[in-house]
């Protein structure tokens, strides 16, 4: 007989049930999350960064070379976050993007990755990607379809 896999009741060592599948069910993604999220956040570490800042700069490198501003980044980010200026700034002080005025709205800053933020991010690829790996090594390739379908499900639903 296959060994039982531990339930999030079992990890958090709860005496009592949760009160419905649906708590349950958030309980374990948040807590999934934070799983994935500190293995991320120890690979982008080595080269100074947070996974916010991460996040800018791969939303930058996919623009392929068409600037954004603040607000473009904002919408993109996977985690909302109200200090996207600051964000930027501490990206902008690293020397990893820059900014300049729009020549067609002069009260807009425009962003672009930098070669150095270029650099950092090709340092990273393979080493994000292992992580990426490694998070959902116990998945087929069929489940992890599927997890991908009801997150978007969830997200959805949501807005």
């Amino acid at each position: 007989m296959a060994d039982k896999q531990p339930t999030i009741v079992d990890e958090l060592k709860q005496t009592r049930p949760f009160a419905t599948a649906a708590q349950e069910a958030t309980v374990a993604l948040l807590r999934t999350t934070d799983l994935v999220r500190r293995r991320l956040t120890s690979v982008v570490e080595e080269e100074d960064l947070t996974l916010q800042q991460y996040n800018v700069l791969r939303i930058l490198r996919g623009s392929q070379g068409k600037p954004l501003c603040a607000l473009e980044i904002r919408d993109r980010l996977i985690e909302q976050t109200p200090g996207v200026s600051r964000l930027l700034d501490r990206l902008l002080e690293k020397g990893l993007i820059r900014r300049d005025r729009s020549s067609t709205d002069r009260r807009l800053l425009e962003c672009f990755i930098s070669g150095k933020g270029l650099d950092v991010l090709a340092r990273l690829d393979s080493r994000v990607n292992e992580a990426d790996a490694q998070v959902l090594d116990a998945l087929s390739a069929v489940e992890i379809k599927t997890l991908n379908k009801l997150l978007s499900k969830i997200r959805r639903s949501n807005r």
